[in-house]
Order: structure tokens, then C-alpha cells, then sequence
């Protein structure tokens, strides 16, 4: 019994030496903390064949920042907006399959306002490492317009999605944090309505990104 006692405390005691780093970062860090950012996604989309066939890719980058906002350096709430802008042709897909280039120009315009809520962990060895993950709700706008276009042809639409990330941060300085992370969005009701979408039957404007941010804050 003696020796069970012992083994216990030697337990409970190593938890607490293993924990107090965090403790202690958790008691020095702000009660709110207001970080904007600026971010860079490059995203792959789950409508590939729709990109591919307008695009010639279905890859593209988009550029934005927003503002986090930190509860105790733990809990997080972020509220970002960014832009993707392409250039592309429309396209008629036949009865085979075949996909035909009409030579029509057309820029296509997807515009997401985000609002995500997460949790940031602290590795007791690793101050400058903060894991982070996160999941929230989006408003995408998309946008499609083309200078021969016939009245109706043009597209102004926006639908709500869902998105999620997970990743790093690295604090290179006391006011100064790099993240990178995987942002993965799902968003129905824009696409799959009408042309290459819907012939091709795909419905999500949504993707998987690799998002490099820069964090002004504490």
C-alpha cells in the first residue's frame, strides 16, 4: 500500500510539474487579446473538373486578413474575409462528354466572409509552438461576369458554408506570430445549378487550402 501511495503522488506530482509551464503562460497572457492578420491560401477546389474546364486548373490563390480575437491566449474567435480572382473562357460540354471552348472570355470573382471559433493548445517544452484548431460558419460570394455576355448570363450569387482549419503557430517575436494551416470548406448552393457545374454534377464551390498567415499581437 505504502509503495501504491508513493507511485501515486510521484504520478500526480509529475502531472503538475508538466502542466505548471502552461499554467503559468495561461496567468501572463492578456484576458482579450485583438491580433489582426493578413493571409495567403492556396487552395485545390472539389469542383475540379468545373475549374479545369473554365481555368485550365483547378488551383488558385486567395488573399485576405481579419481580425482574432484571444480569450487567456486559449480560446480564439477569428472573422476573416478574401478574395480569388480568374480569368477563364465559357465552355460547352456535349452529350459525349467532350468540353468545347466557346472563346468567350469570363472572369470569375469567389469572395468568403468566415467566422471561426477554435481552441489554441500550449506544449508544455515548446513556448513558441501553438497548435491551434477551429471550426465555423461562411458567406461566399460568387461572382461571374464577361464583357459579350447576353443579358442573364452574368452571375451575382452568395450562399453560407462550412469551413474548418488546423495547424500551427510559431511566435518569432513577442507582438509577431507565423501560422500555417489546412482550411478545408464546404459550400453548397452556388454550384451544380446550371452549365459545366451541373452538367458535370458538381455542387461544391468548396476546397482544400494550405493558408499562410502573419499575426500582429500577443
Amino acid at each position: 500500500m505504502r509503495v501504491t501511495k508513493k507511485i501515486t503522488r510521484g504520478v500526480l506530482c509529475g502531472l503538475v510539474l508538466a502542466a505548471f509551464p502552461a499554467m503559468c503562460m495561461a496567468q501572463d497572457a492578456p484576458a482579450i487579446s485583438l491580433r489582426p492578420f493578413a493571409a495567403v491560401a492556396f487552395e485545390r477546389f472539389t469542383a475540379t473538373d468545373t475549374f479545369s474546364s473554365v481555368f485550365g486548373k483547378d488551383t488558385g490563390w486567395f488573399y485576405g486578413g481579419g481580425l482574432q480575437v484571444t480569450f487567456h491566449d486559449r480560446i480564439y474567435a477569428e472573422l476573416s474575409a478574401s478574395r480569388f480572382t480568374e480569368d477563364g473562357n465559357r465552355v460547352f460540354r456535349d452529350s459525349s462528354g467532350r468540353v468545347f471552348n466557346l472563346g468567350i472570355p469570363l472572369t470569375a470573382t469567389v469572395t468568403p466572409f468566415e467566422l471561426v471559433g477554435g481552441y489554441r493548445f500550449h506544449p508544455a517544452r515548446h513556448h513558441w509552438l501553438v497548435p491551434y484548431a477551429g471550426a465555423g460558419v461562411g458567406w461566399y460570394r460568387y461572382q461571374e461576369t464577361s464583357a459579350f455576355a447576353n443579358p442573364g448570363d452574368d452571375i451575382d450569387t452568395r450562399h453560407a458554408g462550412f469551413v474548418a482549419h488546423g495547424g500551427a503557430e510559431f511566435r518569432v517575436h513577442r507582438w509577431v506570430g507565423l501560422a500555417a494551416d489546412l482550411q478545408y470548406t464546404h459550400v453548397t448552393g452556388i454550384l451544380g445549378t446550371s452549365g459545366i457545374s451541373a452538367d458535370v454534377n458538381e455542387i461544391d464551390l468548396g476546397g482544400l487550402a494550405g493558408r499562410f498567415t502573419i499575426v500582429i499581437g500577443k
